[in-house]
């Protein structure tokens, strides 16, 4: 299990965009469960004895909330990515603090910053394939050759638990696609025999880091203050999807939700960007 703090780091840093202060603290917040743990079987029983022990050392109920906070991220983040088949920490209920809308780029911005990407091909096709899919930042750089199938305009990619969805793939994406296959990823692989579709400078799988730090540079280049990571392109492409009517269900199922509850965050984002537009442009608003 503490063999996957670090990729839980990264998860967070590169596909969260979390605070450097939220991340920090959830480490140091989870490496002490882990010192109380130290070989012990990690169950309810075990996590409860955990919780107890918080409150008789005299830790505020706001440090406990955050610590119980930051295990249970990490525990869903290990049975999401199919690491453990029990998760200690499903009894334990936080209170609702209100669920923050995503962030979602206006349209002009994605375009932009896909503009400023358009001179290497490789992170052109990346930029490309984030927005034109909503694939998260694993799903990206897991996909391999044989899942893509620019003919018919899709792409099998594999999410959380190893399942498996097909998404379409406009041309925008597939010309960025074709031009990277075709110019750059033969550069890349100077001869070496590599399945994933996009790789790293070394000719081998990209990182999620790798991948954050391509995101970052143009997003830097294209002067865009919104905090931007992997999944900014995500929340955008949802937003944009069902505010110009497209079915919540298609949209579900394209983004891999498992419930549909999550999906429906997305027309909360979109009802707030119109009342802002209302407000703004109506003469009497």
């Amino acid at each position: 299990m503490q063999s996957h703090l670090q990729e839980f780091i990264d998860f967070l840093n590169f596909e969260k965009g979390a605070s450097k202060h939220t991340v920090s603290n959830y480490k140091r917040d989870i490496l002490q469960f882990f010192k109380f743990v130290k070989d012990k079987k990690v169950d309810r029983e075990l996590f409860k004895k955990y919780l107890d022990q918080m409150e008789e050392k005299g830790y505020s109920p706001s440090t406990r909330m955050r610590k119980q906070a930051a295990l249970k991220t990490f525990f869903h983040y290990l049975i999401a990515e199919g690491k453990i088949k029990e998760d200690p920490t499903s009894d334990l209920k936080l209170p609702k603090l209100g669920r923050r809308l995503p962030k979602a780029l206006p349209i002009n911005e994605v375009f932009s910053i896909i503009k400023s990407a358009i001179k290497n091909k490789r992170d052109w096709a990346i930029i490309e394939l984030l927005y034109a899919t909503g694939m998260r930042a694993s799903e990206l750089i897991s996909v391999q050759l044989n899942d893509v199938n620019l003919d018919a305009g899709f792409i099998k990619c594999t999410g959380k638990g190893d399942k498996e969805r097909i998404v379409p793939v406009g041309d925008a994406a597939k010309k960025a696609i074709e031009e990277y296959m075709k110019d750059e990823r033969p550069k890349l692989l100077k001869g070496k025999i590599q399945d994933t579709l996009f790789l790293d400078r070394n000719g081998t799988r990209m990182s999620r880091q790798a991948l954050w730090n391509i995101i970052k540079k143009y997003v830097l280049k294209s002067g865009i203050r919104l905090k931007t990571s992997t999944h900014t392109f995500r929340h955008s492409f949802a937003t944009h999807l069902l505010e110009r009517g497209a079915d919540i269900r298609t949209v579900q199922e394209m983004l891999g939700h498992s419930n549909i509850a999550t999906t429906e965050i997305y027309t909360s984002v979109s009802r707030e960007r119109l009342k802002k537009i209302y407000m703004k442009a109506h003469p009497r608003a």
